[in-house]
This record gives structure tokens, sequence and C-alpha cells, in this order.
């Protein structure tokens, strides 16, 4: 099954309809990311700790649904797996909530992963937007640079980083991701209506 050249511009079209359309989400995010970000980078500590504890939430709380649909349906195949699984999600939620400081050195090997999966996609999405949002792809770009230069800081400074370093490089990242999505709000605003909807 081949693609055409008519199925590829409709794509086109239709991607440039949505970002017209819905400019303004972006832009509230964006604004959003920024406040977040600013506010990380002021007090690092506090947000590492944040950042910790919300991670430690999750693992605890998708721990004890798992654990409760596991023992609900018991004859499952890989009901123990299932268990083990549930269980682990448990005890790594209360680890974290309960001990932030000490997990937080872990959750830095965590940080950089992201940072650096973030960063080539965010470049990836750059470079294939470049035609249709000439003045926000760069924003982009440079988004995606600075996560894999934040991911190269925060492996040269290990292990002193790991106090300070996931909220000041959670809070960078936060507030570039926000002002890249402002630039690709004020850039979709301008798409003409008539080339997102031309048949």
């Amino acid at each position: 099954m081949s693609i055409s050249q008519a199925d590829i511009d409709q794509l086109r079209r239709g991607v440039l309809a949505s970002l017209l359309e819905h400019w303004k989400f972006y832009l509230i995010e964006g604004i959003i990311l920024v406040a977040l970000g600013a506010a990380a980078i002021i007090v690092p500590p506090i947000a590492t700790l944040a950042v910790t504890i919300f991670i430690g939430w999750l693992f605890l709380i998708s721990g004890i649904v798992g654990l409760f649909t596991t023992l609900w349906m018991r004859g499952v195949p890989g009901f123990w797996w299932s268990l083990f699984s549930a269980i682990l999600g448990i005890v790594v939620g209360v680890m974290l909530i309960g001990w932030p400081v000490r997990r937080a050195f872990s959750l830095t090997y965590l940080l950089i992963a992201f940072f650096i999966i973030e960063g080539v996609l965010s470049v990836m999405f750059a470079l294939d937007h470049r035609k249709e949002l000439p003045g926000a792809w760069g924003w982009m770009l440079a988004s995606g640079i600075v996560d894999l230069a934040l991911a190269t800081i925060i492996i040269a400074g290990l292990p002193g980083t790991a106090a300070w370093a996931i909220g000041l490089l959670v809070g960078i990242n936060l507030t570039f991701g926000g002002v890249a999505l402002v630039a690709m709000a004020f850039q979709a605003r301008r798409i003409e209506p008539s080339i997102s909807t031309a048949s």
C-alpha cells in the first residue's frame, strides 16, 4: 500500500487545521509550564522533593490498584507476576514518599534517561515541522538541545547534584518547554485558514 502525495497534503492540512484551532490551548499550557519552571528554579531542593513525592504517589496508587485487580482476578494466567509487580509498586511508592531525600539519587538516573529521550524527540519534532512552523521550530530545536545538555550536566555532577538537580533541571526544562509552546502557539495563530482547509 503506497501513500500518495494527495494523502500527504491532506494530512498536512489536517495538522495545520488542528494547530490553528487549538493554538490558545498551547499558549495556556506554555504559560503554565513557564510559571511552574520558574518556581522550580527559584527553590530547587523543594522542587526535587515535590517531584520525588509525586512519583512516589504514582507508584503507590498504581501498586494498590494493581494489587486489588490482581487479587480480584486470581484465576488469570500470570497471577504471581502481577502480584509481585503490584507489591513492588507499593514498596517503591512508600520508599519514595517516606524517604524522598535518599531516593532522589535513584530518580536522578531516571531523570537523565528522561532528558535524553525527550531531547532527541524534541529535536526530531522540530526538524519534522520546519515548514509548518517556520517561526517556532527553532525554539523546539533549542528545547531539545537544552534537554540533552541538562542530561550531560547531571551526569557530570553526580553524586553531588542529586540533592538539587532534579528540581532545578526540571524547572529549566519546564521553562524552555513552555517558551517553545508559547512560540508555537503564536506561530500557529498566524496560519492562514485557507491553507488548512484547502481541498
